[in-house]
């Protein structure tokens, strides 16, 4: 694959900066722990043939990690983007997590990841742990700059989290190596603390602002909106239940409540109503904030890609939101 892929007209979107910072994301992106294999295994060839599909829609953004599969989704991404030209797509990864190898055997379920437990994760949020981590992402992804580097998860590393990475972060900002710095985290507290408290240019929310959980809304993108920071939305499914509602289904990563998909379930009927998806309606609520540059989409396969590009591109009716708010589901 030595050629980008045009897309076709209705997909092609336009690009969002994110804060103060020169990088642009398209506003539909691509989340990476799906084709690492997150829950069950993803052949090699599927996950590039996601990648691929992603390409041909128009998605110009990609959002990795090391945690994802222990490198694996960093690996697979590179190698499908590194035959493009460098400056037709933009990449995020994120540091907080060294990998280290390890001879233990078995798998990596106990993290979420169908793969061979070949590392293990080492929770580092000092300077060099920032910048040792970004040298190992680089040489996985077989890139020799991403666009963004995000905090990854420090929930647990507060102070050190502030005191050491962040810096480090703006260091390599102001060096050029990266073109944008940020956190990427599953609650609003932290975020907006980073938003308020540091100059960072985009912050990544998962789980936290969907239909389901508008725990964002009520400080972190009023605060991200009045600072310039660009919100990157992560989860606008919920890990699952908002894509596809049904008992058994996950929600933020465990099995969902059946009070919780009783309710997903009648957000589904209101959107069908009115002649939408459930699916649609999600990502259009992720996406409609100003302060939201980008929505993530963690598919798994071309035809997940597919459907996703489709429900972005799908209106949803102004009738559906006044539907939901009606009946307190909104």
């Amino acid at each position: 694959m030595s050629d980008l892929p045009a897309p076709t007209a209705p997909d092609r979107p336009a690009r969002r900066r994110l804060g103060r910072s020169g990088v642009e994301v398209t506003p539909l992106a691509l989340g990476t722990s799906g084709i690492a294999g997150l829950y069950t295994p993803v052949p090699e060839e599927q996950a590039y043939e996601a990648v691929r599909a992603a390409l041909r829609r128009g998605i110009r953004h990609f959002d990795t990690a090391p945690h994802y599969g222990l490198g694996l989704a960093e690996r697979r991404l590179g190698a499908v983007l590194r035959e493009l030209p460098r400056d037709t797509y933009t990449v995020s990864t994120k540091v907080g997590r060294r990998l280290e190898p390890c001879d233990a055997g078995g798998d990596d379920l106990a993290h979420g990841f169908a793969v061979p437990a070949t590392h293990r994760r080492v929770w580092d949020f000092s300077a060099d742990g920032v910048r040792h981590g970004l040298e190992a992402s680089l040489e996985r992804l077989g890139l020799d700059r991403v666009d963004v580097v995000l905090l990854h998860d420090p929930d647990d590393h507060e102070e050190q989290a502030f005191r050491e990475a962040y810096p480090a972060l703006e260091r390599l900002r102001s060096e050029g190596v990266v073109g944008a710095v940020g956190a990427g985290m599953n609650q609003t507290a932290m975020l907006t603390r980073f938003v308020r408290d540091t100059d960072v240019d985009v912050v990544l929310c998962a789980n936290r602002h969907t239909l389901l959980d508008h725990g964002a809304a009520t400080e972190l993108l009023p605060a991200a909106l009045d600072r310039g920071v660009s919100v990157l939305v992560g989860g606008v499914f919920n890990s699952g239940l908002l894509a596809d509602p049904r008992p058994g289904v996950t929600y933020d990563y465990a099995a969902a409540p059946a009070a919780l998909v009783e309710r997903a379930l009648r957000i589904k009927e209101a959107a069908e109503r009115h002649g939408t998806s459930l699916r649609a309606a999600a990502l259009a609520h992720s996406a409609a904030h100003p302060a939201v540059a980008a929505v993530l989409v963690g598919a798994r396969s071309a035809a997940e890609v597919d459907d996703c590009a489709d429900r972005f591109a799908e209106p949803v009716p102004d009738a559906l939101w006044e539907d939901l708010r009606a009946t307190g589901l909104l």
